[in-house]
Order: structure tokens, then C-alpha cells, then sequence
């Protein structure tokens, strides 16, 4: 397999998980929340990522997602499942359970936690590869793994037999463009924070964006698609709003996930709910400040539905 395995393209979001007030599934919010995105120009959904909060889930609702997901993604594009996980074999058995529930390629990050050499990253991710049954989409993401896919790394891995994409979500654009011009030869390249510079991102070559963003802001995905049909002026102010909006959900305390899921449960969004701990919902001051600069940006809340 290789890049030329598959056609995937454009913005295709990385979801969250919804869960209700007791903590169990939301089954109905999360459909509802995938159907939402597709409708308004998604290309295909990665669940069970981190923005899914993969870490809380335990494996049959892994694998419930993503027969959620392969239902609601059929003939609307690509179903891509997160298989986070330390050890090779939990990672495999994350697949085979994405493959028989329907889903067409996963999401497959470094070992967390324990500090890898290069030489460690590179043979885990050939011993997945050995015993995949499904196109794996790399996904480097250091700030919460810990071990990072270098472009170097990157360069070995893309010539693995199954690995035909990468998310790159190193947050560096440096890291990002190399990493692209490494490898956009042999797999494709989606841009992981399409909201601080998908439109550089897609003017250099990547083949799409996966981010979070798009659960609150589906204009979010229209970096994509403005920028894909020439419409220049509107794309550079959406990037201007997408920087604007990452930089509030990620001060004063606040974090990506629970930042996100705030916004959506604020605005009535299907797909948020509770977080399940140790991540804990904004309240006070920190909720109140984010929602008021979500009103400075996107002043018509319809814009954002």
C-alpha cells in the first residue's frame, strides 16, 4: 500500500467521544455529531483520537465506535479509528476489532509514557505493520505521547506495506513541512492543527486537515475548501479566526478537550457531554471567558452549527 492505495482528501475531523452525565456512551450524540460534520463538508471522521478521549475507553467501546463510525461514514468517506495503545499486541487487537466493525483504515500513534529511541519507535511500528489487516494512517502528536515520528522516522515508516497517510500534529510547522516533503512521495500528509496553519499546510501539499476544531467551528473546515477553490481573501481571515481560537482554548488554565467539549454543550452541539476524569468541565471564570471570546469570533452562533 501507499499513497496511491486510497483517494482520501479535504478536512475530515477528529471527533469527540459523547458521553452522558453518568459517564457511559452517548451513542445518539456522538451519530448525531458525525452526521453534523459530514453534512457540512467533512470528508470522512477519525474517532476514538485523542480529542475522543481514546484513554477513558475501554475496548468494546472502542470497538462500538467505530461500528458507529463505518455506519455513519458509509459512502461519505473514509472511517478511521484511533488504536492508542503501549504495547503491539493491544494495538493489533485495537485493529482486527476496527476491521470486523467496518472501518477503513486506524489511527495509529507511538508507545506513550515510556521514553523510546528511535530505533524502539521504528521497530513497534514495523511489528503493527507485520500483522495489520487494515491501512494504518501514522499519527505524530509528541506533546501527549512523548515520543515523537520525526521526519526522519517518518521517511522509514512510510515505505512500511500498510501505512498509506500520517497525521502530523507536532504543532511545529517546521516539523510539519519537512515531514511533508519527506514523505508526501509515498503516503499522504493531513495537517493535525489545520486551525493555526492549514492554509499554509494545504498551499504546501498536504492532502487534508484533521482537527478537532471542527466540533465547534465548521467553518473550520472550510480552511480547506476555500483555500482548495481559490478563495484566498476568505481562507486567510478563517486561519486568522482559527489562531485566534486556539490561542483562547488553551490559556488560563484551559486545554484543548475540555475547552472543546465546553464550547459544544454551550452552544447545544450534539457529541459533547461530560468528560470523563481525570479531565474535569470548565466552571466559573474559565468557562465564562471562554465563551465570551467564542462571541468575539464567531459573533452569528449559526455560523458555527
Amino acid at each position: 500500500m501507499n499513497r496511491d492505495s486510497i483517494n482520501w482528501t479535504g478536512p475530515m475531523p477528529a471527533v469527540t467521544t459523547a458521553f452522558r452525565p453518568d459517564f457511559s456512551l452517548d451513542e445518539d450524540g456522538f451519530n448525531a455529531n458525525m452526521v453534523r460534520l459530514l453534512d457540512a463538508g467533512a470528508t470522512g471522521i477519525v474517532a476514538a483520537g485523542c480529542t475522543g478521549e481514546f484513554w477513558t475507553l475501554s475496548f468494546a467501546e472502542r470497538a462500538r465506535l467505530a461500528e458507529l463510525t463505518a455506519v455513519a461514514c458509509k459512502g461519505r468517506g473514509p472511517a478511521i479509528i484511533g488504536t492508542g495503545a503501549i504495547t503491539e499486541g493491544e494495538v493489533i487487537e485495537q485493529i482486527d476489532a476496527a476491521r470486523v466493525a467496518g472501518a477503513d483504515a486506524v489511527l495509529v500513534l507511538p508507545p506513550y509514557f515510556a521514553h523510546l529511541t528511535e530505533a524502539e519507535i521504528i521497530a513497534h511500528f514495523e511489528a503493527v505493520d507485520t500483522k495489520s489487516s487494515l491501512p494504518i494512517v501514522l499519527y505524530n502528536i509528541p506533546g501527549n505521547a512523548g515520543n515523537a515520528i520525526t521526519p526522519e522516522i517518518a521517511d522509514r515508516l512510510a515505505d512500511l506495506d500498510h501505512v498509506v497517510a500520517i497525521k502530523e500534529s507536532s504543532g511545529t510547522w517546521s516539523n510539519f513541512h519537512r515531514t511533508l516533503n519527506m514523505v508526501r512521495d509515498r503516503i499522504r500528509v493531513f495537517c493535525g492543527p489545520s486551525s493555526a496553519f492549514g492554509v499554509p499546510a494545504s498551499l504546501a501539499g498536504a492532502d487534508g486537515h484533521i482537527d478537532c476544531f471542527p466540533n465547534v467551528w465548521t467553518d473550520c473546515m472550510s480552511l480547506w475548501h476555500a483555500t482548495a477553490e481559490g478563495r484566498m481573501d476568505e481562507a486567510w481571515a478563517l486561519q486568522a479566526t482559527g489562531v485566534a481560537m486556539t490561542d483562547l482554548f488553551t490559556v488560563e488554565g484551559r486545554t484543548l478537550y475540555p475547552s472543546t467539549k465546553a464550547v459544544m454543550n454551550e452552544f447545544g452541539f450534539p457529541g459533547g457531554g461530560a468528560l470523563r476524569p481525570p479531565l474535569r468541565p470548565l466552571d466559573g471564570a474559565s468557562l465564562a471567558d471562554l465563551m465570551a471570546g467564542m462571541d468575539r469570533l464567531v459573533a452569528d452562533k449559526k455560523r458555527v452549527a
